[in-house]
């Protein structure tokens, strides 16, 4: 039984990079020969341990073969006479098959090691074309790197597209890999890559202007790639990416109030507030603002902010007390927060 860092940790390594995990695989073992050495099995579809003590993950060594569309069409074979060489050969990327044995030699049977200096995203092999989140994965890498992807390895990202393999993605894995991209350092690369190859078209038709920047979260990013849509357009693509409340909630809040962000007198400051749902959610209203910025460079939002501070500033509970009927505690409270927004314009 051998066990070998495999994948991201190998990788990060070699480009100076702080390792975060670690991930191993075994070769020549049984599961169990694995749970006797005290290991906790996890997986769910191939055998995948939990080390006793460091709790990092151990994987025995497999092959996979395609038996159907998409993501789950596999059939894995995991067994002690698979070979390290084997296991590395299913990977992705090239320079995500490399293999480091306990006592440092790096096994690199793809030549991952070069592709790295190079700055170069490259398949492993044919088998790249059976599983489609790898398209997204290679314009992930992309945007975490600034790596340029090789003529074949994009060549076969478009075939999987036009083929229909990339059809069979399922969203909850497509949001996923999407909003690793996004946070990543430089997502226009993502976009980039995911243009070239068609996905972007298939998946995100919507999505064809793009902010110069990115910043923030990714709930702030997102919201950003918004802007320039319909609500109902936004709706649509967050139902067809199965994205997650928070991240469609603040998209769907700019695009309501983004007419109103010209807004200037305090009456019309106050509008925004109240459509906003500021003074009830203020760090979604704080996030907003933040990707409106990112959306429309140049955008000023201080008179917004300055506006919102000061109708914080009154005192609900105190206006609600001074008010003779329940039904006349709105309007006191508009107009006080309007005295308070114009007072703090002067």
């Amino acid at each position: 039984m051998k066990a070998y860092v495999v994948g991201g940790a190998v990788r990060d390594e070699l480009l100076g990079l702080p390792v975060q995990d670690r991930d191993y695989v075994v070769v020549g073992a049984t599961p169990e020969e694995m749970t006797a050495a005290g290991f906790r099995p996890v997986g769910k579809d191939f055998p995948v341990f939990l080390h006793p003590q460091t709790h990092e993950e151990y994987a025995l060594a497999r092959t996979e073969r395609k038996s159907g569309r998409g993501y789950k069409g596999f059939t894995v074979y995991s067994a002690p006479d698979v070979t390290l060489e084997q296991d590395l050969a299913r990977r992705d990327l090239t320079i995500n098959a490399m293999a480091k044995a306990a006592d440092g030699t790096l096994i690199d049977p793809f030549d991952g090691k070069s592709d790295l200096r190079n700055g170069v995203l490259r398949h492993v092999s044919a088998a790249f074309e059976e599983d489609p989140v790898r398209i997204l994965r290679v314009a992930r890498f992309a945007a975490r790197f600034a790596f340029r992807i090789a003529d074949d390895t994009l060549a076969l990202m478009q075939k999987m597209v036009a083929s229909g393999e990339a059809d069979h993605l399922v969203p909850e894995r497509v949001w996923q890999e999407f909003a690793r991209g996004l946070a990543e350092p430089q997502p226009l690369r993502m976009f980039e890559a995911l243009e070239r190859c068609g996905l972007r078209a298939k998946l995100m038709p919507e999505l064809k202007e793009l902010p110069a920047s990115f910043a923030g979260p990714v709930a702030v990013r997102f919201a950003a790639l918004c802007w320039p849509l319909r609500e109902s357009e936004v709706k649509a693509l967050c139902d067809r990416l199965k994205v997650p409340n928070e991240e469609r909630e603040l998209a769907l809040t700019l695009v309501r109030v983004r007419s109103l962000l010209a807004a200037s007198t305090p009456g019309e400051l106050l509008t925004l507030l109240k459509r906003a749902d500021a003074f009830r959610r203020p760090d979604r209203f704080r996030a907003m603002l933040q990707s409106a910025r990112l959306a429309q460079r140049g955008l000023d939002t201080q008179r917004i902010e300055q506006a919102f501070a000061a109708a914080s500033a009154v005192d609900a509970g105190e206006v609600a007390r001074g008010a003779s009927a329940p039904s006349e505690i709105a309007a006191h409270l508009d107009r006080a927060r309007t005295e308070a927004i114009q007072k703090g314009k002067r």
